[in-house]
């Protein structure tokens, strides 16, 4: 996929990785696994979110805070239609690599090493540019530090406080647009979770600490196997090796191979780790790939991130459900609605359908519903901003408007309506579905 060419630089710049103090710790990655035990039951859902790939550039606190509020409003919304708590994970803090289906890109002529994200080689379409640079694995985990700081920071220091969920908006963004309708049914919604806190507290079920902040946890695929590795170690008073970039590392639908380096390297660690399927999956994959990852099958370790597409889901999802049940394996299973919908418009600009999205949202809901296995969450490509990069949805974004705001490097990321409006859209469903039961 891609090589570094100076070998001497690489093993310079992953003994200094190696040599560094952990992004995470074990008790927290222990904390995510007992929660995602409440995934697979069903007593919890799982939302995870965040940029397609993070830069270095990006790191700065207007983006990082607009990316947790927005987190923290669709968790609000889903808490209040599920009735069940909700697991807030980011794709933040490291998710510096992506995945290119061509390891070449050719411009006028030119051709160069596909663009990996900031934690391989640069944007900048040069041959330095491009070229897989090793001090990257360094630059890229102070930048994960740096945001994971501020993270803690912001949630040590009362930012999701729970008697406030009124503040939970982005009102400080000039440019925030949302649907009076939509704003409307958020405003009712927070009034009414406002009453029930207040009234919990009241009778003395909940402390004020529990009640003042909530946890995030972060995420990202762990393509870089020399970024993951430098980090992975024995923890004191531990048996198990834990990879300390981040909570719960992923494994790509291109990298899932059980052959595979990714799987061989995974399979490892501690951490629970998600798993993507694609439309090509079948229950066998997923049963060898839960075998391999999770050979003592345990809860809590594993969770199936479904990409199937909005024409393909109904086809392909129930046979991944009843085949790693039939086998007795145990997984959380999320939907992520937005890689097996991207599209290229008539210009060559990179999108997806916010109608298609949804489509393949509502109906993953469905077939969980059907078959009978818990629908485990969802994730989203999203930011906090008014970007136009997904076509669709009450903000209206056509075509001619996706030139207005298109910042992303890689894929296209719901924005801050399209993201708050798709929450609704799936508690609507939650609910609609507890009120048949």
């Amino acid at each position: 996929m891609f090589e570094y060419p100076d070998a001497a630089a690489l093993e310079r710049e992953f003994a200094k990785l190696r040599s560094l103090p952990p992004l995470v710790t074990s008790w927290e990655i222990e904390r995510l696994r007992s929660e995602l035990v409440g995934v697979e039951a069903g007593r919890r859902l799982l939302l995870q979110g965040g940029d397609c790939a993070e830069t270095l550039d990006d790191c700065r606190s207007e983006p990082i805070a607009a990316k947790l509020k927005i987190l923290l409003q669709m968790s609000l919304v889903l808490i209040h239609a599920g009735k069940k708590p909700v697991t807030r994970m980011g794709r933040f803090a490291g998710q510096y690599a992506k995945p290119r289906s061509s390891p070449t890109e050719t411009r006028g002529g030119v051709t160069l090493p596909s663009y990996f994200g900031d934690l391989i080689n640069r944007a900048e379409f040069s041959a330095a540019g491009r070229t897989p640079d090793p001090a990257l694995l360094v630059e890229g985990y102070q930048h994960a530090g740096l945001t994971l700081n501020f993270i803690r920071a912001l949630v040590d220091s009362g930012f999701a406080d729970l008697h406030h969920p009124e503040y939970w908006d982005l009102s400080f963004f000039r440019h925030a647009s949302l649907s009076a309708a939509t704003r409307a049914e958020y405003e009712r919604m927070v009034a009414t979770l406002g009453d029930g806190i207040r009234f919990m507290e009241a009778l003395g079920e909940r402390s004020i600490q529990d009640l003042s902040s909530v946890e995030f946890f972060a995420s990202h695929e762990g393509l870089n196997l020399y970024y993951e590795s430098a980090q992975t170690r024995l923890v004191p008073r531990r048996r198990d090796y834990y990879c300390l970039t981040t909570h719960m590392p992923w494994i790509g639908e291109r990298t899932r191979a059980l052959d595979g380096a990714h799987v061989e390297f995974f399979r490892g660690i501690r951490n629970p780790v998600g798993v993507k399927l694609g439309p090509s999956s079948t229950a066998a994959d997923a049963v060898g790939l839960s075998e391999a990852l999770n050979p003592g099958n345990e809860p809590g370790k594993i969770v199936f991130i479904t990409r199937l597409g909005a024409g393909k889901v109904r086809q392909v999802l129930p046979g991944l459900l009843e085949g790693v049940r039939a086998a007795g394996r145990k997984a959380a299973w999320v939907c992520d609605p937005m890689h097996a919908n991207g599209m290229t418009t008539a210009t060559g600009i990179k999108t997806r359908s916010f109608d298609a999205i949804k489509s393949e949202l509502e109906a993953a809901y469905e077939v969980h519903e059907a078959v009978g296995v818990p629908f485990g969450g969802v994730h989203f490509e999203l930011t906090g901003e008014d970007v136009t990069e997904c076509v669709g949805g009450g903000a209206g974004v056509t075509e001619a408007d996706l030139s207005t705001n298109y910042v992303s490097l890689c894929d296209p990321r719901l924005n801050y309506q399209q993201s708050l409006e798709m929450a609704f859209l799936l508690a609507r469903k939650m609910g609609a579905g507890r009120v048949g039961n």
